[in-house]
């Protein structure tokens, strides 16, 4: 004898404040946040621990991390808590670094713009005036700032940013000197005691994956694969058909990872990968290759050198058919993908 359970579900409701109220409520949770994060500003912060969902608790020193973490019961200061979590994700994003001063800012920005809109401002004119101050700030900025030239000083600020560890400090200094100011410097779990300074010949471009779905690590946000085979073209492929030699030799023949890097990638092709990603952990990536014109032609042979791939290009003759040649493929020990940049290190070419 079957029971059948009937559950009911009740719309919620929404909870709509206004004027000086909902700014007061937003702002409130705001100020939370930024006193929490605050306590790690400079390298005399203070550590914060955090609770985690599982396992121990987290102690850091990073204004993100610890921005991250918080959530508040009020939707509306957790809303607030918010506003003031995405300026901290963005420096991180773009500087790297600074996300505790760029979220003591951003609160003390949102607290005495709400004072003057309280005191009967116009939101417009006090945003442009914002915009204003922003300009001759960031020039004075400038006019301030000093170039770090040697390994001490650039050890010194990496340092800091290192959570005050003088040993990552070092090591990422003598990474520098060794790659220049140009180069890529990456961070990976180690397997041993110690920390270990590695140099490989690879290379950066600006573009990303086309599709998060490719995404093999939820916490990085990147895709990683290891010894992969690289498809190198200069066209634009819609046409499943089109890949689907490369695709064999990749997973059936070699049983190795796929990165392809196209004009651009879409349709039909695109759907037929995403489902087999996810569907079937298909070990694959589609980038677009960098640059345009006569430089994404440049861009794409210097790919093939690198990792000893032949562009398939009907310039030369070469299609993406039922004649594709293993051969055309590139190698690359290792490919690093994220939403904006690919890296590919110890190419397979000459």
């Amino acid at each position: 004898m079957f029971t059948k359970i009937l559950k009911k579900s009740f719309a919620t409701g929404k909870d709509i404040r206004y004027g000086a109220e909902a700014r007061a409520l937003t702002l409130k949770g705001a100020e939370k946040l930024c006193k929490a994060v605050s306590a790690t500003l400079g390298p005399k912060g203070r550590n914060v621990c955090l609770q985690q969902s599982w396992g121990a608790p987290k102690i850091t020193k990073d204004g993100v991390t610890v921005a991250k973490h918080i959530e508040f019961e009020n939707h509306h200061e957790n809303m607030g808590a918010q506003l003031i979590r995405q300026v901290a994700q963005k420096t991180n994003d773009d500087a790297g670094d600074g996300t505790t001063t760029a979220t003591i800012l951003s609160t003390a920005i949102f607290a005495e713009g709400c004072k003057s809109v309280s005191a009967g401002l116009n939101p417009m004119d006090l945003k442009r005036g914002i915009d204003k101050a922003v300009e001759e700030v960031k020039k004075i900025l400038i006019q301030c700032s000093k170039k770090c030239e040697t390994t001490e000083e650039i050890s010194q600020v990496a340092t800091i940013s290192a959570n005050g560890d003088k040993t990552i400090g070092e090591l990422i200094a003598t990474a520098m000197k060794k790659v220049g100011k140009e180069g890529v410097i990456t961070v990976e779990d180690g397997k041993k005691f110690e920390n270990e300074l590695e140099v490989v010949e690879g290379l950066k471009f600006d573009r990303g994956f086309v599709s998060p779905y490719f995404i093999t690590d939820t916490k990085t946000m990147k895709c990683e694969f290891e010894k992969p085979l690289i498809l190198i073209t200069d066209k634009k492929i819609t046409a499943i058909d089109e890949i689907i030699p490369a695709l064999k030799i990749a997973f059936e023949t070699q049983k190795r990872p796929l990165l392809i890097i196209a004009e651009d990638i879409e349709g039909e092709a695109l759907g037929t990968l995403v489902y087999n990603r996810i569907r079937a952990g298909a070990k694959i990536c589609a980038v677009k290759a960098p640059g345009f014109g006569d430089d994404r032609k440049n861009n794409i042979h210097d790919i093939a050198t690198l990792t000893g791939g032949t562009v398939i290009s009907e310039e030369v003759g070469l299609k993406l058919d039922e004649n594709f040649d293993p051969a055309w493929l590139g190698t690359a020990e290792k490919i690093s993908v994220n939403k904006d940049d690919t890296i590919l290190l110890n190419g397979g070419g000459d």
